[in-house]
């Protein structure tokens, strides 16, 4: 019997994921490149230096319109896929692999799309948490309202010494150590069925956010849509994830940060 297109297909899914993952993360990264929405210059907003300048306090009054409030949702969701969707790309990668491995007769793409929908799932709720505080903040006049960094020295130097100290944390440590060893969590977590999948990506989320939440809400201390910072974080959770000797890394990052912290807070 002659083969037909979905046959085809199903022989390159693996091929398929990685340009599905690839063409999502150039995505995520080209919008937040315009701005996200909001009609800003990331690059005007973008400052190499540390401290960043004084702005002053915010003028802006934190009254957000509804659409306002889902744009920025949105700005802070789309920035955690770009941000974490590359360090996640591995384990979603050995998923399809493991699928295909315990059913070689089906289709892994419905599987892989759910078990990285439940990833993305956990990190729009934290977008959501994310663009409440940023709400709260702006209101208060600590986060400048076109700047998207915090005004206050003293507080970015507290939250750079709790980011830092949270790197020492066993939790974090816990977590990152699930994010190392991807073939372990898929044995130790497998579950069958659709949504056994979308359960699968939701729990690999939850470690996934306990490793780099405290690292994601520095982007209020460089600036959230502060280009550098977006690209530096990034870099720096995916060789948190990526080198399993990762306790030279995680001394490193707690020390400066809390060498920074205590250098603007005094």
């Amino acid at each position: 019997m002659p083969i037909t297109v979905f046959e085809r297909l199903a022989t390159h899914e693996q091929k398929l994921t990685v340009i599905a993952l690839t063409c999502l993360c150039v995505s995520a990264w080209w919008y937040l490149w315009q701005g996200a929405g909001t009609g800003m210059n990331v690059l005007a907003m973008s400052e190499w230096q540390f401290p960043l300048p004084s702005m002053g306090k915010s003028s802006g009054n934190g009254n957000w319109s509804f659409h306002y409030s889902l744009v920025m949702v949105s700005m802070w969701w789309i920035m955690m896929i770009a941000m974490m969707l590359p360090s996640a790309s591995p384990m979603i990668l050995l998923y399809g692999r493991f699928y295909r491995h315990h059913f070689p007769e089906a289709s892994a793409s419905a599987s892989v799309g759910l078990f990285t929908l439940g990833y993305l799932l956990v990190w729009l709720l934290f977008s959501l948490a994310a663009a409440g505080t940023h709400f709260i903040l702006e209101r208060s006049g600590t986060v400048h309202h076109m700047m998207m960094w915090i005004t206050q020295p003293h507080i970015s130097g507290v939250l750079l010494v709790s980011a830092g100290i949270y790197q020492l944390t066993p939790l974090k440590k816990a977590c990152l150590r699930h994010c190392h060893s991807p073939a372990v969590f898929l044995s130790h977590y497998w579950q069958t069925g659709l949504d056994g999948a979308l359960k699968m990506g939701c729990r690999h989320g939850l470690y996934c956010l306990g490793c780099c939440w405290f690292l994601m809400l520095l982007l209020f201390v460089g600036g959230a849509m502060n280009l550098y910072w977006i690209i530096g974080l990034s870099i720096w959770v995916l060789l948190e994830k990526s080198l399993h000797q990762s306790n030279v890394l995680l001394n490193t990052s707690a020390a400066l940060l809390i060498a920074s912290g205590c250098w603007l807070i005094l």
